[in-house]
C-alpha cells in the first residue's frame, strides 16, 4: 500500500468512493464536494497499485488547528489497516499542531478506532463541542 498526496480530483474515483460508504449528503451534492476537496488543506489517498483503497481529507490552517473532515475507507478493504495508515500519515505531518479533531458517528467500531489512534472525546479534556446543521 503506498500513501500519496491526492492532488488530481477524480469526480468519478470520488463519488464511488462516498457512495461505498453511504455519504449520500457528500454525492447528492457533487458540486460542493468539488469544492471542499479544491479547498481542503491536505488529501491523502491511500492506493495498492493504481486502486483507490481510502483516502483522508483534512481542513484548517495547518499550525494550530486542522480538522479530518473526511475518512474514508472502501468497506471491502476496511480492517486491514488502510484507515490507520492514512489517519498516522496525517498525525506525523501535523505533529507540531496543538488541536487536531474531527467529528463522527458515535458508533462502538468508530469510538474504538478513534481511541486506538490516540483521540479523546472532548468532555474527557474538559471541553464540549458544538455544531450547526
Amino acid at each position: 500500500m503506498e500513501i500519496k498526496e491526492y492532488t488530481n480530483y477524480n469526480e468519478d474515483e470520488i463519488l464511488s468512493l462516498y457512495t461505498s460508504v453511504g455519504w449520500a449528503a457528500y454525492t447528492s451534492d457533487p458540486v460542493a464536494l468539488r469544492e471542499g476537496y479544491r479547498n481542503s488543506l491536505l488529501i491523502l489517498a491511500a492506493y495498492e497499485n493504481e486502486e483507490l483503497l481510502g483516502l483522508i481529507r483534512v481542513v484548517g490552517d495547518g499550525a494550530t488547528i486542522v480538522f479530518i473532515q473526511d475518512i474514508l475507507v472502501y468497506p471491502e478493504h476496511q480492517r486491514k489497516g488502510v484507515g490507520s495508515a492514512l489517519l498516522a500519515a496525517v498525525l506525523e505531518r501535523y505533529a507540531h499542531v496543538r488541536q487536531v479533531e474531527l467529528a463522527t458517528d458515535n458508533t462502538p467500531k468508530t469510538v474504538a478506532f478513534y481511541r486506538s489512534m490516540g483521540f479523546r472525546e472532548f468532555s474527557e479534556i474538559g471541553c464540549t463541542g458544538f455544531m450547526k446543521c
